[in-house]
């Protein structure tokens, strides 16, 4: 029987009823049980469960990194791949989805579909494989909390059920995540252009990183060395003000919403929320205004209650950055993702930020060497997806 010394990868297989092994002359050893199970074949790279022997009553083998299965067997030589398999990454938000295969160690130019078009995300899946055969497996980042494999799109009103996207569209294998899980993974992978910086000193090493990231809601997140993520619903979690002016805008929104969330605040819906509240406190008499027009004439210097909404959201934004600092321990970074601060990263890093980052009174000493970074690779999501597929 192989040893475990030399076998950097290995893969399990489900064996069609009476099938027989094939010996390769360059194939050191296999074991066989005497128990089989019906097709189809069904790889599955999982070096720990290989060298316990499978699943109970499935015949396992232990195959050398450069084996690969004969044409003549059953299903042929496309049906098991070691390490090869292709998966479907998606990262689906509350109102676009990206899509990629997985094929190897790379994934392919993701797709950008908008939800807006599709009835679930059962038909937007259909879509983006078109003609392709189903992969054998796919893992799917959702916004949302997710449950039994499960999970409803917090800000759209659609089910996400891995067991059902497996049987209609016959994907051997569904599994889902939360989005920030999958920016959780991407943050050790993250480096040079795909970061722009926001204070700090260099992250400690081994030590846990965490993410935020303002889009369509607020989400959170933490990469805890070596191989695990925690992923919370904190940007529900109560928003503090820090002056008179932040106190009377979460006023007015709690006598609005009753509870005044941080993502109340620091998300696309956010931005439009502190435009209101600044207006009616002004006594200005604003057209209510989409969060990229406000942003837009704040930038330009049109709008002065629309620059003051933006200063408010990088202060506020700055402020949950150094919470999560503490709360999570995370010297190894604090990294802003979401679609909506890569608009204005210059803006972002001159604003009030970093300060309100390390005023945290007695702890204040302990968050200035904390680096904060601003995720600008629009695909990290899909890199996380892709380190945790390789996971196994």
């Amino acid at each position: 029987m192989p040893r475990a010394t030399g076998y950097s990868r290995c893969t399990w297989a489900v064996a069609p009823q009476g099938a027989r092994a094939v010996m390769d002359p360059a194939f050191s050893g296999f074991r066989v049980p005497h128990s089989t199970r019906s097709s189809p074949w069904r790889p599955r790279t999982d070096l720990r469960r290989c060298m316990a022997g499978g699943p109970s009553g499935a015949p396992h083998f232990w195959f050398p990194k450069a084996f690969r299965p004969k044409p003549g067997w059953p299903g042929g030589a496309a049906s098991l791949q070691i390490g090869g398999m292709t998966m479907l990454l998606a990262d689906i938000g509350g109102t676009n989805a990206r899509f990629a295969l997985l094929e190897g160690e790379s994934y392919t130019p993701p797709v950008n579909l908008p939800l807006s078009g599709f009835t679930g995300i059962i038909a937007a899946i259909a879509d983006f494989l078109g003609g392709r055969p189903p992969p054998a497996a796919a893992v799917l980042a959702v916004a949302g909390p997710v449950q039994q494999n499960r999970v409803t799109l917090t800000n759209r009103d659609w089910v996400v059920d891995g067991a059902e996207i497996a049987a209609v569209l016959g994907i051997g294998r569904v599994r889902v995540v939360n989005d920030f899980a999958a920016f959780s993974w991407s943050l050790p992978h993250l480096s040079g252009a795909d970061l722009h910086p926001l204070g700090g000193g260099t992250g400690a090493p081994g030590e846990p990183m965490a993410v935020l990231g303002p889009g369509t809601g607020l989400g959170v997140g933490a990469f805890l060395p070596p191989d695990r993520v925690l992923v919370t619903e904190g940007g529900h979690a109560s928003l503090a003000a820090h002056d008179a002016r932040e106190a009377a805008v979460v006023e007015w929104l709690r006598a609005r919403h009753g509870h005044v969330s941080a993502e109340r605040l620091l998300s696309g819906q956010g931005i439009e929320n502190i435009h209101a509240a600044l207006s009616a406190l002004d006594d200005v008499a604003a057209e209510p205004l989409e969060a990229a027009t406000l942003t837009a004439r704040g930038l330009s210097g049109e709008c002065r209650v629309c620059l003051e909404a933006l200063e408010m959201f990088c202060a506020q934004l700055g402020s949950v950055a150094g919470d999560l600092a503490l709360l999570y321990g995370a010297r190894g970074g604090v990294y802003v993702a979401g679609g909506i601060c890569p608009r204005f990263p210059e803006f972002l890093a001159a604003s009030r930020f970093r300060a309100r980052f390390e005023a945290k009174g007695r702890f204040r000493d302990w968050l200035a060497p904390i680096p904060a970074h601003l995720i600008m690779r629009p695909d990290a999501a899909m890199l996380g997806l892709a380190a945790l597929a390789q996971q196994g």
